[in-house]
């Protein structure tokens, strides 16, 4: 059995940490694990052309999924922090960057880290 390439552990983590977060927020249906693969696919691609990105990859993955989604379905992942006022979307940051977080701009705080949002799901925030 051939060791894993550092490429495919960056993109299998890649996608363990966007499934995490999908199934945290309870959208893992079979079309939005669709986007995700796809996702990898052109991610793999971009990775191969620049190596030094595969730090970079699960952040553009939960970026690419995000985009799917609100596209097809709407907003996500929704905000757990802010209580009052219209539903928002947290943000990815950085936008290019390794260790990403899910942002919400509004109250200013880190709510999780990507793959972590079932940990924010009753609200919690780290700052």
């Amino acid at each position: 059995m051939d060791p894993i390439s550092p490429l495919e552990q960056a993109l299998h983590a890649a996608r363990a940490l966007v499934l995490a977060d999908l199934v945290a927020r309870e959208v893992a249906e079979a079309d939005v694990v669709s986007l995700v693969e796809e996702s990898i696919a052109q991610r793999r691609w971009w990775v191969e052309q620049w190596p030094d990105g595969a730090a970079f990859v699960a952040g553009l993955v939960a970026q690419d999924v995000q985009d799917a989604l609100l596209e097809r379905y709407g907003r996500w992942p929704l905000c757990p922090v802010c209580g009052s006022g219209d539903p928002h979307a947290l943000d990815v940051e950085p936008e290019l960057g390794p260790d990403p977080h899910w942002v919400c701009h509004k109250a200013g705080v880190k709510v999780a880290s990507v793959g972590s949002l079932g940990s924010a799901v009753g609200g919690t925030a780290s700052s």
